[in-house]
């Protein structure tokens, strides 16, 4: 058990947690979430001992050990990636070092001798002798091929050093497991695996992350950090929303009478009980949705942007012909006489890991590159607005205001018409005079979107426009855009954001392109019938 008992954290005058108690169980996974800027990578760094409170204690069970999912990834640069996943343990990784020593010893005594005999007990404690395979076992899984277990950590990409440095945290199943967004820079399958992993997982788990559908599916409970507050929820991601929404909309009515709320929140349980007990996570988790202690939900903090896409035309039904497109990024050929029709209403989708081939079609779409064979033809009645992966051309260097940088992109060139549209967009008051160019990188994200709603387009082409966003952003996002009447392209890692908008998928395969008219998760299960149409 971890118990987090009256943690107070102050930065000079702002305090960021005020007298938390909380204990975290066996069994049980707790997504820890809160708005941008509320303490969550801090309150793991506090429970972890990295960052020590003002006040108050956290304590661990005597025997019990704690693994962190390390941050920095160039840390292990000089070890093997084997060595650097056991070294997650650290006092096995200890006991492993001095028995290497001792046996190198030209001068072997006897009390050499029973130092080494105590040493082996407890490395055969510790399932020592199935460290290697294990780690193996646990690399494999996340997708790294045998062939880099002994190539050193300075050899592995980016997205390599994050699958090992997860297989670190979860080596040796750690008693209790600190995870700071775990899924980031990890592809499908990889994600999937560690779904699986954790949802089978019998120790403790807190994990912070921005993926709706993750903490759906692994989560037991969520912790929710607003007002300096940390409030626990039974249930997932999911429940938790629908439940604090409800009791918001509730809250606002005072007429209400207090038997017809508890009847509502009853009814909103059973419904939510009986939608959960379909679902993996409740097959595969101990606790179910049952008996649950709603605590009373207060104002909050959270602020979430109003997004809402309007089309100034409505489209016909000749949206995109793309016939036989062809390009060369660096020497490799990402596109490959790629042809397809776009039709009214679609929503599609692109998946799979080529981020290069996906975001150079948007490009040749959009006009900033020329393909090397093929073409591409709109409808005479579409327009198109683009969210770029990479929008520093933008901001980088602009001195403009907000308020005079979406100017520039508004019909209605009235300042208090545009104060009020950023305004609905998070950045009301002084926020609107920021420089464009100093803007972080979710600000520049809710930007885009601004002139995107600006431009009226019945055509949107979006390139993972949830990255950098918090999830009450990603949450608005979703929503505006699952409303939106025209046609649409994108890509997101946010499962949840694909499954809920998604009616059509494409996969630009190395042999061809997949497209498939369903939704994301019934293009997962079948996956392996498909095949590439040239």
């Amino acid at each position: 058990m971890l118990d987090v008992s009256g943690v107070t954290l102050r930065f000079g005058g702002r305090t960021l947690f005020e007298d938390v108690n909380i204990s975290f169980t066996k069994e049980n996974c707790y997504g820890i979430i809160g708005a941008n800027g509320a303490g969550k990578s801090t309150f793991l760094k506090i429970i972890s001992g990295e960052i020590e409170s003002s006040k108050g204690t956290v304590t661990l069970s005597p025997g019990e050990r704690m693994a962190v999912l390390e941050q920095d990834h160039f840390k292990y640069d000089a070890f093997s990636v084997r060595e650097t996943v056991i070294m997650g343990h650290k006092r096995l990784y200890e006991i492993i070092g001095a028995k290497e020593k001792l046996y190198a010893k030209s001068d072997f005594t006897e009390a050499d001798g029973i130092i080494l005999g105590d040493l082996e007990g407890e490395f055969a404690e510790l399932d020592g002798w199935s460290a290697e395979s294990n780690a193996e076992i646990l690399l494999q899984g996340l997708g790294i091929a045998p062939a880099f277990f002994d190539r050193t950590m300075s050899d592995l990409t980016g997205a390599q050093k994050v699958k090992v440095l997860l297989a670190q945290a979860l080596f040796g199943n750690p008693d209790v497991l600190l995870l700071d967004e775990p899924t980031n820079h990890l592809d499908l399958d990889s994600c999937r695996w560690l779904e699986d992993y954790l949802m089978n997982f019998e120790n403790t788990v807190l994990v912070v992350s921005h993926d709706r559908h993750f903490l759906n599916k692994v989560c037991t409970h969520i912790a929710d950090i607003d007002f300096s507050k940390v409030t626990l929820f039974q249930g997932n991601y999911d429940f938790w929303y629908e439940y604090t929404q409800l009791s918001l909309r509730q809250a606002k009515d005072q007429t209400k009478k207090v038997e017809t709320r508890r009847k509502e929140l009853q009814d909103f349980i059973t419904r939510f009980s009986a939608n959960a007990s379909k679902s993996k996570q409740a097959t595969s988790r101990k606790k179910l949705l049952e008996n649950l202690e709603l605590p009373e939900v207060k104002n909050s903090s959270r602020r979430y942007p109003f997004i809402s896409f309007t089309q100034d035309r409505e489209i016909g039904n000749d949206v995109l012909f793309v016939r036989g497109i062809s390009k060369t990024v660096n020497g490799r050929k990402v596109l490959d006489n790629l042809s397809f029709t776009m039709e009214k209403g679609d929503a599609i989708a692109l998946v799979g890991d080529d981020e290069v081939a996906n975001t150079t079609l948007f490009q040749i779409l959009m006009g900033e590159l020329e393909p090397d064979e093929g073409e591409c033809k709109w409808g005479i009645t579409t327009s198109r607005s683009y969210l770029p992966k990479d929008n520093g051309a933008y901001f980088d260097g602009s001195d403009l205001s907000l308020v005079d940088w979406l100017r520039q992109y508004s019909k209605d060139q009235n300042e208090s018409y545009i104060r009020g549209f950023l305004g609905r967009m998070l950045f009301s008051g002084e926020e609107a005079l920021k420089q464009a160019s100093v803007l972080s990188g979710g600000e520049k994200v809710r930007c885009m979107l601004s002139k995107m709603m600006l431009s009226g387009s019945n055509v949107l082409i979006l390139d993972d426009p949830t990255n950098h966003l918090d999830l009450e952003s990603i949450t608005a996002v979703n929503e505006g855009v699952k409303s939106f009447k025209g046609s649409m392209l994108f890509t997101s890692h946010d499962h949840e954001f694909v499954q809920t908008i998604a009616n059509r998928i494409f996969e630009i395969a190395p042999n061809g392109l997949i497209d498939k008219r369903m939704q994301y998760d019934e293009f997962l299960e079948r996956h392996e019938e498909f095949s590439p149409i040239k």
